[in-house]
């Protein structure tokens, strides 16, 4: 029985990180598309750059609870193990989701709401680096992919070896969601985050990276 709750909860965590939540908020509230706004994103920085703050908001914290309740039920079910592997779950839900053809975000909010549930200290250290590496260089796919590599010692210190293997884990699926952002990253064609500033309408210059050497993520994204 406990086997059979556990697998259920997983299969749960997947579907219920699957949620576009950056869809539903973009056409439910804004009569917009996120898919088709922007950068192309479903996540909290194209929500930011073409919905506002509210919007951004919105998005990050329905996206981060995609993968802080997972945990919050697997550590009541069954402790940590199954905590982490449900984590896991969501975000690759999220990254992959059934409702958009199996394309989606990047993961990190979901991975964020996950780390601040497994071990609260460990969302602070990645809120840190996130907001230290976007204030230095302007990129959020930076700061997001440093902060989640910085996720797999951090959480096995807090939590043991379950918080580390979930904490690789996350980071690798991460950094390969994305690898448009790290090609465009080294041809100098990367759009900056307008974190404190009103979002401007501009040419992105990732749409404009993608046609001329073909090489782009899912849905032309650049944040979750």
């Amino acid at each position: 029985m406990t086997i059979a709750a556990d697998a259920a909860l997983v299969v749960a965590s997947f579907f219920i990180g699957a949620i576009p939540f950056g869809v539903v908020v973009s056409r439910l509230f804004f009569r917009r598309d996120l898919r088709n706004e922007g950068s192309g994103n479903i996540g909290a920085a194209n929500a930011l750059r073409t919905l506002g703050r509210g919007g951004a908001i919105a998005v990050l914290i329905l996206d981060a609870l995609k993968g802080a309740l997972p945990v919050i039920a697997g550590r009541a079910l069954d402790g940590t193990t199954l905590a982490a592997v449900a984590a896991f779950a969501a975000i690759a839900g999220h990254c992959f989701s059934p409702f958009l053809n199996f394309r989606g975000g990047k993961g990190v909010a979901t991975n964020f709401g996950a780390v601040i549930a497994l071990a609260w200290p460990a969302g602070g250290i990645f809120a840190i680096i996130w907001l230290a590496v976007v204030l230095a260089t302007g990129f959020s796919s930076a700061g997001s992919m440093l902060a989640s590599l910085a996720m797999a010692p951090a959480l096995w210190y807090l939590i043991g070896t379950p918080g580390g293997i979930y904490g690789l884990a996350s980071a690798v699926l991460i950094v390969y969601t994305h690898r448009a952002n790290i090609a465009r990253l080294r041809a100098g064609a990367e759009s900056v985050l307008p974190l404190f500033r009103r979002p401007a309408p501009i040419c992105h210059p990732e749409r404009r990276f993608a046609k001329q050497t073909g090489v782009e993520g899912p849905l032309l994204s650049d944040e979750d």
